[in-house]
């Protein structure tokens, strides 16, 4: 048994939900668990290491009620989602999905799956690292923890985001406004990614400073990247010129990583992906680890991963026309 207290400023109430929602979460998430409630404190009864991760958990939602003054359903939701991928994780690959960064507003943000897991430990142990995966895998996000960790951490000192500028199948036309407005639609991917872990203010000052800068992959050209971590997103829509411009900016001290899902390309029919190109020249080169994600890895809606499924069968067959039990009567 083991009792945990919950500081004595928190409103029970609005820590453990009205009619204790919140903590009849957790006890559904803890079904191995006795949870026992007086007033601000918990008697727990159980395996060890279960109540140690009851304890982490808790001590989560104790920072996002500090910083935030409340607690809400999603929030705790989102946890205890965590909490069991954190097991699935542990379980497939040995190590703990381990918090990569602590977003706004108590974000936890974290390797959520096997595939994830893999990306963080091979760029950990690669100067280059190539995700490769669907739609919806966290290739992206991931990365941008990464650095955004790496930056926090004073192992670096920039962080440079950038993706090939090209529309997804579609004619967009002229864009109106200053090249800043023009370029920014293709890069809002990586804006969403870096507002999530940084505040606003924060994130405004860095792009300002130059600290973190998010441009068009042709800007790439003719500049040595150094002290910095460096993410080609969407890399399936760059040529094979521009892959190999991009990989040989790279200086002694960068480190590097190249998102793309090769099912995705967006490029001229008669205008081969660089990626897949790269993938097959590069493999084997010592420092550059390759990380292959599928729709097991989505963390997206549950029918993002039914429909990668179903694209990866091939082409759809249309529905066969059987006649309806009232046209047969007809």
């Amino acid at each position: 048994m083991k009792e945990i207290a919950i500081p004595a400023g928190l409103n029970p109430v609005d820590f453990f939900g009205v009619n204790d929602l919140h903590l009849e979460m957790i006890r559904k998430s803890f079904p191995a668990l006795k949870i026992v409630s007086r007033g601000t404190d918990l008697k727990v009864y159980g395996d060890d290491n279960q109540i140690e991760r009851l304890q982490k958990l808790l001590n989560s939602m104790i920072l996002r009620f500090e910083a935030t003054g409340h607690l809400d359903v999603d929030f705790v939701s989102g946890l205890l989602e965590g909490e069991k991928e954190q097991k699935v994780i542990t379980s497939e690959t040995g190590k703990p999905g381990e918090v990569l960064v602590y977003g706004q507003n108590g974000l936890l943000i974290r390797a959520r799956t096997p595939g994830q897991q893999r990306l963080v430990t091979s760029c950990e142990k690669n100067d280059i690292t190539f995700a490769i995966g669907p739609a919806g895998t966290g290739k992206t996000y991931t990365a941008v923890a990464l650095a955004v960790r790496a930056l926090k951490n004073k192992e670096i000192r920039r962080i440079i985001l950038t993706r090939p500028a090209v529309e997804a199948g579609e004619n967009l036309g002229f864009l109106p406004g200053d090249l800043k407005e023009k370029i920014d639609p293709y890069l809002r991917p990586l804006y969403d990614a870096l507002f999530d872990m940084i505040p606003g203010e924060k994130l405004k000052s860095f792009i300002e400073n130059g600290i973190i800068e998010v441009a068009p992959l042709a800007f790439m050209r003719g500049r040595t990247l150094d002290h910095a971590y460096v993410i080609l997103d969407e890399a399936q829509n760059a040529t094979q010129s521009q892959l190999k411009m991009f990989l040989t900016r790279m200086g002694p001290s960068a480190k590097m990583i190249v998102t793309g899902d090769i099912t995705q390309v967006d490029l001229p029919s008669n205008q081969p992906s660089g990626l897949v190109q790269g993938i097959a020249l590069l493999n084997g080169i010592k420092g550059i680890g390759f990380v292959m994600l599928d729709a097991k890895d989505v963390v997206r809606h549950r029918l993002v991963r039914d429909i990668i499924e179903a694209y990866g069968k091939g082409e759809a067959k249309p529905p066969s026309r059987k006649k309806t039990d009232s046209q047969e009567k007809n």
